[in-house]
């Protein structure tokens, strides 16, 4: 059965979200947000997994990212990511799973640990602790701003993926890369992502990396968790997830043979099983 997605536009305060939803509107919500730098076709197939078992699955591209608007004034920090989610669950009819990977994960745990609170049914953390490892994130920002004016085409954007992520083959098809980038007047290809959300944040620190309020919010946690880690990730460690099981210690910890930071990306069906697993122990009656 080939399933297919509607486009949704979420108005959010002084923006406008696009999305998609993929299955039954009545069934249960589950809402995927994306890392920095993706889009929402990072979740296409999970979401349609995820259809196929009879929920409904919401992938949204975050402010500043694909479709969506960017900030008017061109600021980026936590704070307006996760007002952003606080802003997108009461409109999905019953409370969500939230899934994040990365940046969405962050959003999510602070719309869900800081007060008001978010209602949401469960939590799902994607390669993404309170502590992460400084390494991987100085590569993640050095891939980020490694291409300032672009590409030439798809091929060159191929290769500069292919060496940031050398755990993963190059593909031979390249049609997913236009997902992600967005082609100029003058034929160059850009990252489909605002250029002033790797910029210095105008408000003061972004708060991506404020370990301290990351761990309060973490503490404050109460409905069911799921960390998936990526096996081989260099952003979240081993010693980096066990402090979140010591934070949030109903937490269940899945490690992802073989993938990295995106780890929906590496291994799909891996990730999508454990997800999965996860979401069926807990489905509304």
């Amino acid at each position: 059965m080939t399933l297919t997605s509607t486009r949704l536009s979420l108005p959010c305060g002084d923006i406008t979200l696009v999305g998609e939803q993929w299955g039954d509107p009545g069934a249960p919500p589950v809402l995927l947000l994306h890392g920095g730098g993706q889009t929402r076709h990072a979740w296409g197939r999970t979401a349609q997994a995820l259809a196929a078992r009879g929920w409904r699955a919401l992938t949204v591209d975050l402010r500043g990212h694909g479709d969506s608007d960017w900030s008017p004034d061109g600021a980026y920090g936590l704070d307006r990511f996760a007002l952003d989610v606080r802003r997108l669950v009461p409109d999905l009819g019953a409370p969500p799973v939230l899934v994040g990977a990365s940046l969405g994960g962050l959003a999510s745990l602070i719309a869900l640990g800081e007060p008001p609170p978010v209602d949401a049914a469960a939590l799902v953390l994607v390669d993404v602790v309170p502590r992460l490892e400084e390494g991987g994130v100085d590569r993640i920002r050095a891939f980020m701003t490694s291409a300032p004016d672009g590409f030439a085409d798809l091929e060159e954007a191929a290769d500069a993926v292919a060496s940031y992520m050398h755990h993963r083959p190059r593909p031979s098809d390249l049609s997913g890369l236009r997902k992600n980038l967005r082609q100029r007047p003058d034929g160059r290809w850009m990252w489909h992502w605002d250029p002033n959300f790797i910029r210095p944040n105008a408000e003061g620190p972004n708060g991506f990396d404020d370990h301290e309020r990351l761990m309060a919010a973490a503490r404050a946690i109460t409905v069911p968790t799921l960390l998936v880690r990526g096996g081989v990730s260099d952003v979240v460690s081993v010693d980096g997830a066990r402090e979140l099981q010591g934070l949030i210690p109903h937490a269940t910890l899945v490690d992802v043979a073989g993938a990295g930071h995106m780890v929906a990306g590496d291994r799909n069906d891996r990730f999508s099983a454990a997800v999965l697993e996860f979401l069926e122990e807990r489905r509304p009656a």
